[in-house]
C-alpha cells in the first residue's frame, strides 16, 4: 500500500473527535463497532471456549482457541490493544482466530482490567498474574510440555514487555514474546511520532490522553513499567519478535526497543510492515494487504517455535 492510497483506508477510521468529548462507554462502543466492521470473515477453528482465570482477589475472562491441525508446539498468551482503556475479547476475536489458524498454535486471549476504572498498575498486575497462573496450570489448557509465548498488540504489547521483564527470573518457561506495534511510554518523542502524529489512524494526542486515564495519579513516567524504553537492564528476558508499521507514530519506539533488547544480548527479530498504519492487523476488511503481513508474522512465529524446539 503506497502512501497516496491512505485516503481510501483512513476515511471513517481515524477518530473524529477528541476522546475527552465522549464518555468511556461511548468510546468503547465505537471501538467495538469499528473492530467488528473492519474484519474479514474469521477462520473456523477446532474449538473456541470461554475460560476464567481465578487470580487472587479477582477473576479474569479469557478465551481459548484451538486450531485444526494443531501441532501442540506452543500456547500463546495474548493481550489485546486499545490504549489501556478500550478493547475486549470480542474486538480482537477475528485477529486471534486467524493467528491461531495460521500458526497452528493454541491461543489464550486474556481480558485484563481497563482504565480509568482500574488505573495503573492494575493491567500490569493482571498480565503478570495471568502469566504466572497459565505457567502453573498449563495442563488445564491442553498445553502440557508446549512452549509458552506471550503476544500483544499496541497497549497489550506494552503489558507483554513489562510482564516478561518482571518475571524473567521465575522460570515460567516463557520461550518468547511477540510485540506488535507496541506503545512504550507517554513521553517518547521520535521522528515517526512527529511525522505520523495525526491523520494515520492512531492520533498521538488521543493516545497521550489515554495514558493520562491509564496512569491516574501515577506521575513517575520514567518507571520502566510505564515506559519500557527506560529499562536499565533487560538481560535474560525472553527472545522477541517486534513488529512495527512503517507509517505509525509508534514505529521508531518499537525499533528502539528492539535495539535495546539486542544491547542486552536478547535475541530479536524486527519486522517492518511497509506502507502499513497502526492497528492494521485489525483492519483486514479494509486493508487487504494486512492479511498477507499477518500470515507472514504467523510464519515467523511458527519458525521461531521450531527453532526453540531444536535449540
Amino acid at each position: 500500500m503506497m502512501q497516496r492510497d491512505y485516503e481510501r483506508y483512513v476515511q471513517g477510521l481515524a477518530p473524529a473527535v477528541h476522546p475527552s468529548l465522549l464518555t468511556i462507554a461511548e468510546r468503547r462502543q465505537n471501538y467495538r463497532r469499528s473492530s467488528l466492521t473492519n474484519q474479514v470473515e474469521a477462520p473456523e477453528l477446532a474449538s473456541v471456549d470461554s475460560v476464567v482465570l481465578e487470580l487472587e482477589g479477582r477473576d479474569l475472562r479469557a478465551r481459548l482457541y484451538v486450531p485444526h491441525g494443531e501441532e501442540h508446539a506452543a500456547l500463546v498468551l495474548y493481550f489485546h490493544g486499545g490504549s489501556f482503556v478500550l478493547g475486549d475479547l470480542d474486538t480482537h476475536d477475528t485477529l486471534v482466530r486467524r493467528l491461531s489458524a495460521d500458526t497452528r498454535m493454541r491461543f489464550l486471549a486474556v481480558e485484563y482490567r481497563l482504565a480509568p476504572e482500574h488505573p495503573f498498575p492494575a493491567a500490569i498486575d493482571d498480565a503478570v498474574d495471568a502469566l504466572r497462573y497459565v505457567a502453573a496450570h498449563r495442563s488445564a489448557f491442553g498445553a502440557e510440555g508446549a512452549s509458552l509465548l506471550m503476544m500483544g498488540d499496541s497497549a497489550g504489547a506494552a503489558l507483554v514487555t513489562v510482564a516478561a521483564t518482571l518475571t524473567r527470573g521465575e522460570d515460567l518457561g516463557v520461550a518468547g514474546q511477540v510485540l506488535v506495534y507496541p506503545t512504550l511510554g507517554p513521553e517518547v518523542v521520535t521522528d515517526s511520532s512527529n511525522t505520523y502524529a495525526t491523520g494515520f489512524i492512531l492520533e498521538l494526542e488521543h493516545l497521550r490522553f489515554d495514558y493520562g486515564q491509564y496512569l491516574g495519579e501515577w506521575t513517575n513516567h520514567a518507571d520502566p513499567r510505564v515506559s519500557p524504553l527506560f529499562a536499565v537492564d533487560l538481560t535474560g528476558v525472553a527472545p522477541a519478535i517486534v513488529v512495527v508499521a512503517e507509517c505509525d507514530p509508534l514505529r521508531d519506539e518499537g525499533v528502539a526497543y528492539a535495539g535495546l533488547l539486542e544491547h542486552f544480548g536478547v535475541r530479536v527479530q524486527l519486522l517492518e510492515a511497509e506502507g502499513m498504519l497502526h492497528g492494521f492487523l485489525r483492519l483486514s476488511g479494509v486493508v487487504p494487504e494486512a492479511l498477507e503481513i499477518l500470515d507472514a508474522i504467523a510464519e515467523q512465529m511458527h519458525q521461531y517455535v521450531r527453532d526453540v524446539a531444536h535449540s
